[in-house]
């Protein structure tokens, strides 16, 4: 493993043409719309019982950093209290929210409820996701969409530049290698999001959507 990551790590940033960026978004386009379109009744039976389960919408918009830095709205089903974003003291320490304000997420986050475990821990929340992948703001595979705060704190200029030279993804290598197990204080990370541009390629994106489903059954690092 440790050779493995060492190789990688000697790789340059690998460009890409237009076949593969054509070949991408149809897929996305297609298989986010079927995919839609199938999974249509679980996702009117999660958005009922979300809504049932703690007063406030089912859906939740989270604000994160698109393609070229452009704003965008992650779409997932709501977890937390509804004023989990706006009433932050009343729910977390000062500890906690130290925490929050570093990595966006919290250990036993009291804020979660207790659906919202379950769908956190299933990866369900991220459902709505297929949303964003048919309208364009996001892709099946790529870096996961950070935060306004994480890309200026975590990455320089030119990790920037090719962080949101392409469009954020559902699953990227870091979500396959660690997901929440890796955070950005350790620096792996950020490492593995980058990792990405020196791999991506039509099969190397779609080994990572075979390697995720074990990983998600599992639960592993989902929190």
């Amino acid at each position: 493993m440790a050779k493995q990551k060492k190789n990688i790590e000697e790789l340059p940033y690998k460009k890409v043409g237009w076949l593969y960026r054509f070949l991408k978004r149809s897929a996305d386009i297609f298989f986010s719309l079927l995919l839609i379109i199938v999974l249509s009744p679980l996702l009117i039976l999660i958005a009922l019982i979300v809504w049932i389960a703690s007063k406030g919408t089912p859906l939740f918009k989270d604000p994160r950093v698109g393609k070229d830095h452009k704003p965008i709205n992650v779409l997932k089903f709501r977890t937390m209290y509804i004023d989990a974003e706006t009433n932050i003291d009343k729910y977390l320490n000062r500890k906690q929210k130290k925490q929050w304000k570093k990595e966006r997420k919290v250990q036993d986050d009291p804020r979660v409820t207790p659906i919202g475990k379950i769908l956190r821990k299933t990866s369900l929340d991220e459902l709505p996701q297929l949303f964003n992948i048919f309208l364009g703001s996001m892709s099946f595979v790529g870096p996961r969409p950070i935060t306004e705060y994480e890309i200026t704190a975590y990455f320089s200029q030119e990790e920037q530049k090719i962080l949101l030279s392409t469009r954020p993804g559902l699953i990227g290598y870091w979500a396959v290698m660690g997901r929440s197990d890796v955070e950005f204080g350790s620096g792996k990370r950020q490492q593995l999001e980058l990792d990405y541009f020196k791999l991506r390629g039509i099969f190397f994106d779609i080994s990572l959507i075979f390697r995720v489903i074990p990983a998600v059954l599992k639960g592993k690092g989902a929190k």
